[in-house]
């Protein structure tokens, strides 16, 4: 049997064609012995395919809390005994985080509200804080707001948002087990809806909610059918009052097979490194992820968790020599 690295040398390095659900099952099956193999081919798939850039994104909440979903991984859902209440942030408050977040060198700023989707007093105010960053700042503006209707997947193209996050979360086989309050397929129906409307589709998930190994390549299998532009990879941290409060951090090692698997899956996607990489990988650990199949990553805090200071992170691509992706490539 020929040997499954051998496999992705030829079919994703040297073909770019990402593999399916089986043979990414069978990398993360690989021993820990093999993980440097896996790691170094997944970087040189990363650097044939998206080149040495790497894109760096800063994310605010513009609603914070009170989501009546209830994605067990989350702090935010009003369905559970969470420690974040409600907060909106204002316009000022806004365009003062995409300044700070512009300055670290990112291109990219993600506007973020807890909901199951937009209301007509959300939209408004998304419209008013994308105007005011533009008129502000230079930096690309992306929003995640939930699930969408049509008319507000057009309505925020207008806006000129230039992309749109919205996670899968996990493999469609073990979703039903995250959340009970909407359905896999309503999320793929926004993701699809984001596409066809011209927007860049960000769609990722968060590893270590249960699900098993064969879940795990499920699910990169059904990113790499969607092909999203970027891919964000969250490790979970477990949040005190969430239904997975006691869930174990995924071993580190794990964590970087997911990573190159991910890579090996999705040649030309942004994969970017997201929540929960400071516990789950420490310092070394990020780096080796970003020798293995990273491009892209989140600077500053996350929504409702600690995150690496942005200079730590912007020091340690300095010190790999991958230049940050200039503005004026993705506009």
């Amino acid at each position: 049997m020929t040997d499954i690295l051998e496999i992705a040398r030829a079919q994703v390095l040297e073909r770019g064609v990402g593999l399916d659900l089986d043979q990414a099952l069978e990398c993360l099956r690989l021993p820990d012995d093999r993980l440097p193999e896996l790691l170094a081919l997944a970087h040189e798939v990363r650097m044939a395919w998206c080149g040495p850039e790497v894109e760096v994104e800063g994310i605010v909440s513009l609603k914070t809390g009170g989501c009546p979903e209830d994605c067990h991984f989350c702090s935010q859902s009003g369905q559970f005994s969470s420690p974040v209440r409600a907060v909106w942030l204002d316009i000022d408050e806004l365009v003062k985080a995409a300044k700070e977040t512009a300055e670290t060198g990112a291109t990219e700023f993600c506007i973020v509200a807890a909901v199951r989707g937009p209301d007509r007093r959300l939209m408004d105010q998304v419209r008013r804080g994308v105007a005011a960053i533009k008129e502000a700042v230079e930096i690309n503006i992306a929003c995640s707001l939930g699930m969408l209707t049509q008319e507000q997947v057009d309505e925020l193209a207008g806006m000129g948002v230039h992309r749109y996050n919205h996670n899968l979360e996990t493999a469609r086989s073990h979703f039903p087990n995250v959340v009970t309050t909407h359905t896999w397929e309503e999320r793929w129906d926004t993701c699809l809806m984001v596409r066809k409307a011209g927007m860049e589709l960000c769609c990722g998930g968060i590893i270590g909610m249960g699900e098993s190994l064969e879940q795990r390549a499920e699910f990169a299998a059904q990113l790499g059918e969607l092909e999203p532009d970027e891919v964000p990879l969250n490790f979970l941290n477990p949040r005190p009052g969430t239904p997975f409060a006691h869930y174990p951090l995924v071993e580190g090692k794990e964590a970087l097979k997911t990573i190159a698997a991910f890579r090996l899956a999705l040649p030309r996607t942004i994969l970017r490194y997201a929540g929960g990489r400071e516990l789950t990988l420490g310092d070394l650990g990020t780096r080796e992820g970003m020798l293995g199949g990273i491009n892209a990553i989140i600077v500053g805090n996350y929504l409702t968790t600690l995150g690496r200071s942005p200079a730590e992170d912007l020091a340690l691509l300095d010190d790999l020599k991958m230049p940050i992706k200039a503005l004026s490539q993705t506009l």
